[in-house]
């Protein structure tokens, strides 16, 4: 814990206390920038510096701009594409309940275990057939979402970090 004795002046919490002869509360001198002059040297400095920051915000201010439309773009297509996606898996769902109540139907209507072996056979057939081409659709809609998600930002952060000319 650190102790004040009378005449220290605390600035604030966060900022290194001071005492009135100049030095720090462990007695060491402050640097005082003050006396040092370099004539011509500081304005021209400084004007330099000023049109580095200008150039600086420049150039960030125009990377932000192509990775806000980067996810702009990337945003909209991914909202597209996940509707496909969200749509073709109620379609896929709706085919397949539709498939089953329609084997139901018929195996509640056969006559023999035959028939009901030879229905689960042809369903069962039916059934992977159905699911691989279910499965390859979805997967198509995946890839293509991933592009689409992808590909504006990509392109965007390869403008912003490798600008022609």
């Amino acid at each position: 814990m650190l102790s004040l004795e009378k005449g220290d002046v605390v600035v604030s919490e966060s900022e290194m206390k001071v005492t009135p002869n100049g030095t720090n509360v462990f007695g060491m001198p402050l640097l005082d920038f003050s006396k040092i002059a370099l004539p011509g040297v500081s304005g021209e400095l400084a004007e330099q510096g000023l049109a580095r920051a200008r150039e600086g915000y420049a150039k960030v201010k125009a990377a932000s701009e192509e990775m806000t439309e980067a996810l702009r773009e990337s945003y909209s297509g991914n909202a597209r594409c996940a509707t496909d996606y969200g749509l073709k898996v109620f379609e896929i769902s709706n085919a397949n309940a539709a498939s089953a109540l329609d084997f139901f139907v018929h195996l509640f209507g056969s006559k023999s275990p035959t028939d009901v072996f030879a229905l689960s056979e042809a369903q069962a057939r039916k059934a992977f057939n159905t699911a691989s081409d279910q499965n390859k659709e979805l997967w198509a809609l995946a890839q293509k979402l991933a592009t689409e998600t992808g590909e504006p930002i990509r392109k965007h952060l390869t403008k912003v970090l490798h600008p022609t000319g």
